[in-house]
């Protein structure tokens, strides 16, 4: 038996991007480990659940989203 912890970076709900590979750039939510603990899934913009290496994640600044009144707002001062 393996009882052995792994100790992740990324937490469920963390604001991640891909800061390598062939999807780089691309933000999301981190959600879980895999079973291989090398790979997550995230939650992409619209709402797409995809698997990526862990290796590739990077924190990331939330996305706004609409209507939450987190948008700059443009006070023309």
């Amino acid at each position: 038996m393996n009882s052995a912890y792994v100790v992740s970076a990324f937490h469920e709900g963390d604001a991640v991007v891909l800061a390598d590979g062939t999807y780089q750039g691309t933000p999301g939510i981190f959600l879980r480990l895999r079973g291989d603990v090398n790979w997550a899934d995230i939650t992409e913009v619209g709402g797409r659940v995809r698997s990526h290496p862990v290796a590739w994640l990077a924190h990331s600044t939330p996305i706004p989203q609409r209507g939450s009144g987190s948008e700059l707002s443009g006070s023309g001062a």
